[in-house]
């Protein structure tokens, strides 16, 4: 049996099909048989809205656009605005975008520059209402007075003799109903834009129920796809559309009106509280907000065009007891205004760049969390001191390393000035502590230079010392609990850290004592500051912590 030849076809090697053009998708939808929808947008984020919902269609709302930009729906935006609006929005999204031309913003000659620069942009396919420039909105008044049909007609062949790509839809807008002329008269505007060129035909009505759309559809048949705009007749079941052979359905106006709702509800109860406490567990996240604009390509891209960045890792040392007023609590978990102490610490970091986080965690560890961090366990927090759980994370003091308390707060410049510092070692000193300011145990600094405040004075500051008892004539400053390694401070500390516990010290040590043994044999440069900073042991800071966020 002889095989049988395969056909020219069947031999060529598979190609994929290309995808569809915007311009041909939009066509797609309008053309298919059946039932389609396009949802209202009016910005590039609610493009993406849209697109995230599963939309196939953006229909680029004039009244939203508008309103947006704080203006009537009466032609205030000039057409050149409207188009920088939608080129936000085409790039915002894949999907084939459908603006509200309004009427051709003027005659032929502004309909045919406006189709030529909307297939520039790439937006596949504008509508435009058979209304007198410049236009009001169509659910404004009664009787408004319609173009002449022959003129409108001319500027549907003016858009068609102007598209630059063959699946340009144009759609014709009916406003016959509108403004309470005849059934019979909006059917013979419609035939005659069919006739000049239009794609399609949106039929309008602002009657609470869909009879005279139905009415029209049945007399019309499928000389055109039909489009409507239920907005006024909301009520009518979407089946009824099918069945009366309706092509495309546009929701016209309801995400700018739910986000109006939204906003106004949201400003109203921060205006009466005074306060986000119930506002962050309800609204989007900024998080979201970086997903949805795309934040996670930008990062991807800079891996691939921009040098590396160095990797910085942290270790929050938060295995200390009892919060400010609040023993049952570990400290770096006290509420700052909606969020734990650890977690704007943390915010803190990585608003800086610094992502990769160690947390140490003793009393009440279960309570200690800060998601995207890594937790380690000083279970013998009850016995040991800050060295010790230190220690604990010593595998993690490796190449350039922040090491905090988890208990403070601090200003970004401060964590900032740090970072670009290039000494190997680099602890932030507050200038103008004093004994007398603040009660209980102090990391106070002796460094072989004191805080000069003078611009001109650039000479460096080392440490000397840190402890509670350094002589007034001697103090320069508070040590804020905020160090920066480089690699080979990194290797310093871990290098203490095994000394200290080859001669018994390291179980009850604690930082004061680790940095003073440092600079006893490796420079520890002091970065002064003036305030900006605290330390939140007590009820007083606490309250002190709240009106510094």
């Amino acid at each position: 049996m002889k095989d049988t030849p395969l056909s020219p076809d069947a031999a060529a090697p598979f190609r994929a099909e290309p995808a569809p053009t915007r311009f041909a998708a939009l066509r797609r939808e309008i053309e298919n048989s059946a039932l389609s929808f396009l949802m209202e947008a009016h910005d590039g984020l609610s493009a993406k809205i849209v697109e995230e919902a599963g939309f196939r269609g953006i229909w680029a709302s004039g009244l939203t656009i508008s309103a947006s930009l704080g203006l009537r729906d009466s032609n205030e935006a000039s057409w050149t605005q409207v188009l920088d609006v939608l080129e936000y929005m085409a790039d915002a999204t894949t999907l084939p975008i459908l603006v509200d031309g309004d009427t051709g913003h003027g005659n032929f000659n502004n309909v045919r520059r406006l189709v030529r620069k909307l297939c520039e942009r790439g937006i596949a396919g504008v509508c435009i209402e058979d209304k007198v420039f410049p236009k009001t909105n169509s659910f404004i008044g009664d009787a408004q007075p319609l173009a002449d049909l022959e003129e409108f007609c001319g500027r549907i062949k003016a858009g068609k003799d102007s598209q630059t790509d063959s699946d340009f839809m144009l759609i014709a807008r009916v406003e016959a109903l509108i403004s309470g002329r005849s059934m019979d008269e909006a059917l013979q505007r419609a035939e005659a834009y069919r006739e000049a060129g239009a794609d399609a035909i949106l039929i309008h009505s602002k009657k609470s129920t869909a009879e005279e759309i139905f009415a029209f559809a049945e007399r019309w048949g499928d000389r055109a796809p039909l489009v409507i705009v239920p907005t006024m007749y909301h009520a009518t079941p979407t089946d009824l559309f099918r069945q009366a052979g309706i092509s495309t359905v546009i929701w016209a106006n309801h995400l700018l009106r739910s986000s109006i709702t939204a906003m106004r509800e949201t400003a109203a109860r921060i205006r009466g509280d005074e306060s986000l406490i119930r506002i962050e567990g309800s609204v989007a996240t900024v998080q979201d907000i970086f997903r949805l604009v795309g934040n996670a390509e930008l990062e991807e891209a800079e891996r691939r065009y921009l040098p590396a960045k160095r990797a910085v890792g942290a270790i929050i040392l938060a295995a200390s007891g009892g919060a400010a007023g609040e023993p049952e609590q570990p400290g770096c978990m006290v509420d700052i205004r909606g969020q734990s102490l650890l977690r704007r610490l943390a915010g803190t970091l990585r608003e800086s760049g610094v992502h990769d986080i160690h947390v140490v965690r003793g009393y009440r560890k279960d309570a200690v969390i800060l998601q995207g961090a890594r937790m380690i366990d000083n279970d013998r927090y009850a016995e040991t001191g800050e060295a010790w759980s230190l220690s604990c994370a010593e595998h993690a003091i490796k190449g350039e390393t922040l090491i905090a308390y988890g208990d403070i707060l601090f200003r970004r410049y401060i964590l900032d000035n740090l970072l670009g510092s290039k000494e190997d070692v680099v602890i932030a000193v507050d200038a103008l502590a004093a004994p007398q300011q603040k009660a209980g145990p102090r990391d106070l600094v002796r460094a072989d230079r004191p805080f000069s405040g003078s611009y001109l004075d650039d000479r460096p500051a080392y440490l000397e010392k840190v402890a509670q008892d350094v002589a007034l004539q001697e103090l320069c400053g508070e040590w804020m609990g905020l160090i920066r390694l480089s690699a080979r401070g990194a290797a310093w500390v871990r290098e203490e850290l095994a000394a200290m516990r080859a001669e018994g010290v390291l179980d009850h040590g604690d930082m004061p004592l680790l940095l003073t043994r440092l600079a006893g044999r490796h420079p520890v440069r002091v970065e002064y500051f003036t305030g900006h900073w605290l330390d939140i042991d007590t009820l007083a800071d606490l309250a002190e912590a709240r009106n510094f966020t």
